[in-house]
């Protein structure tokens, strides 16, 4: 097959989905298949290497679409060229959350409505590359995409599959008007993609229900990593309890968070577990290590955590890691003896969990969301009630204080991730359901 996958790129910090779009592409490449890898907004941040590839342009600059918005006109191309370098493009990501909600609001907006936005350049641009490589399916990273599909269909020979990757969260956020008529949008245009796809069960029941389109078809395509090879071990080999990327003794237990420093992904409901872990049900030596993406709109918050670290006197018992590459990422998980992401949003399916059930850590989640699946289908850790951090607490002091079976989760773990959740599962997952498009 010839597959384009389009994938919004965030410039300045590692994002799931892009993580997920490149490991896909590079498996179908190895697998024989042509792949490109298109790179939408702003530059892809990965902690793996790229695609191997020619450089592609990136399509819908962040730059030149943020003035096409704004002012309305045509950017002459020689400009539009220099607006898309990938340098510039990544220090705008980085003032990124200076952006109004209504700016955003409007731009998804004018996306979903591509036909009546100033972005014709744009998708020009996209349509006049597709025209010449010839894809015989076109893989949209994110339902936000979706606005697009009608002059795709209309312009291009090509079959299209939509992935749904936690779309509900960011429309929600919206001011209104916006944020009712960018569901009505998708509600009316998602239909039209040959495929719907989403990561868990579910996000599908979720969109179904939230798009009013019961009866829609959503397949399932979990996403799925590459193990480090440090996490090749054979499940059946006791874990390592070395804590070497802390540079602490081997016995000192690490709870572990690998996620963006943000209160959607339940950072200071950890915070506050780890306080009563420590002081008020007393285990003693348990240590905290966070580490993730932080961007500048996010150093308020985690200066606010570790103000309330400092004043229960735990500055001392927690690392924080900002920003880290695939080889520290590696090391820290190696170094965990459990790991919790406590989302307090309907997280359509959380990529860092199947990276710490690879590495061998169990794992504690709220009771929610695609979580219940991936517990379900690994059993290789404990749920607890969502937004509670007191049951986190416990949950962690229990397994801290029983060996055998934070061993049993731990080998459980690494033959979940291998079987359902590895790169080459996602991929023959992805051409199964692809194959039925190609003649």
């Amino acid at each position: 097959m010839n597959i384009a996958i389009l994938t919004p790129g965030t410039g300045s910090y590692y994002c799931g989905a892009c993580m997920r779009d490149n490991a896909l592409a590079k498996s179908l490449h190895a697998a024989g298949h042509e792949v490109s890898l298109l790179p939408m907004y702003l530059p892809l941040m990965l902690d793996d290497d790229q695609l191997p590839q020619a450089d592609n342009p990136i399509f819908f600059g962040g730059i030149n679409v943020f003035l096409q918005q704004k002012l309305k006109l045509r950017i002459p191309g020689f400009l539009h060229k220099l607006l898309n370098n990938s340098s510039l493009l990544r220090s705008a990501a980085k003032r990124s959350h200076m952006t109004s909600a209504r700016d955003h609001g409007e731009m998804a907006l004018a996306m979903l409505r591509i036909e009546d936005s100033p972005f014709g350049q744009e998708m020009d641009q996209l349509i006049n590359w597709l025209a010449q490589e010839k894809p015989d399916i076109l893989l949209l990273g994110t339902a936000l995409q979706a606005g697009m599909i009608r002059q795709l269909r209309k312009r291009l020979d090509v079959k299209i599959i939509c992935s749904f990757q936690g779309e509900d969260s960011f429309l929600d956020g919206l001011p209104e008007p916006f944020k009712t008529d960018c569901w009505n949008e998708l509600t009316a245009r998602l239909p039209e993609a040959d495929l719907l796809i989403s990561p868990s069960q579910f996000y599908a029941d979720l969109m179904r229900r939230r798009l009013n389109l019961p009866t829609q078809n959503i397949e399932v395509l979990p996403n799925g990593i590459q193990p480090s090879p440090d996490a090749a071990q054979p499940p059946d080999q006791p874990l390592s309890t070395s804590h070497s990327a802390l540079g602490t003794a081997a016995k000192r237990p690490v709870v572990g968070y690998l996620a963006r420093m943000i209160r959607e992904k339940g950072i200071h409901h950890l915070v506050e577990a780890f306080i009563h872990l420590r002081n008020e049900l007393k285990h003693p030596d348990a240590h905290l290590h966070i580490a993730g993406a932080m961007t500048a709109g996010d150093e308020k918050l985690v200066a606010e955590l570790k103000q309330q670290l400092s004043q229960a006197k735990l500055t001392d018992h927690v690392t924080w890691s900002p920003n880290i590459s695939l080889e520290e990422k590696n090391a820290l998980l190696a170094g965990f003896t459990l790991f919790s992401v406590p989302a307090t949003y309907p997280e359509a399916f959380g990529l860092y969990l199947i990276e710490a059930l690879a590495a061998g850590v169990p794992v504690v989640q709220p009771d929610a969301a695609s979580f219940q699946e991936i517990i379900a289908t690994s059993d290789a850790g404990r749920l607890v009630p969502p937004n509670d951090p007191k049951a986190l607490a416990t949950a962690w002091h229990s397994l801290l204080s029983d060996p055998d079976e934070l061993q049993s989760f731990s080998e459980k773990g690494r033959r979940a991730a291998a079987k359902f959740y590895s790169v080459e599962a996602m991929r023959d997952r992805f051409l199964d359901l692809a194959k039925p498009f190609v003649s």
